[in-house]
């Protein structure tokens, strides 16, 4: 993909591309085996990370009640399998954590793509959340999101927290 096609960004309507990712444990998990269900799709930078591990943890602990109003999470980030399996054992999260190497998925949602950081300028991971809903369309897309408050600021943005 052209850098230009890297940064196209999702929008609410547009139909979320499909993707087959290995999960934690070596399993095959695809986009299309959660249709008819609403996902929450978030992409993170990296595993095991302060960050990475707050915004995972607050998912973790915030799933029962995302379950009980119809949604399921999914986690995306470029790290490797082997490296997945770990943080999940060491955070307990509930939920599958994708492996992206290629951030090819991260680039097809517009996750990945021009970074600053202390004035140096790269191309990585950009923390988003996107939203599918039961028939595969985006119903919301986040981008540059903070780790800490996140899933506090998401329940609110879907309704499932008061103002």
């Amino acid at each position: 993909m052209s850098t230009s096609e890297a940064t196209a960004r999702l929008s609410t309507g547009d139909r979320a591309p499909e993707f087959n990712l290995s999960d934690a444990a070596g399993n095959s998990v695809a986009l299309a085996d959660y249709r008819g269900q609403k996902v929450i799709v978030y992409f993170y930078p990296a595993a095991s990370t302060p960050g990475c591990t707050k915004q995972a943890c607050d998912f973790r602990d915030s799933l029962a009640s995302l379950q009980a109003s119809g949604y399921q999470v999914l986690g995306v980030s470029p790290d490797g399998v082997s490296k997945l399996e770990k943080f999940v054992a060491n955070e307990e999260l509930n939920f599958p954590l994708l492996s992206d190497e290629d951030h090819a998925v991260a680039e097809a949602y517009g996750a990945w793509g021009e970074k600053k950081n202390y004035g140096r300028v790269y191309e990585g991971l950009i923390r988003s959340t996107i939203v599918v809903d039961e028939e595969g369309t985006v119903s919301l897309a986040q981008y540059n999101v903070r780790a800490t408050g996140h899933v506090a600021k998401l329940r609110r943005d879907l309704g499932l927290d008061p103002k």
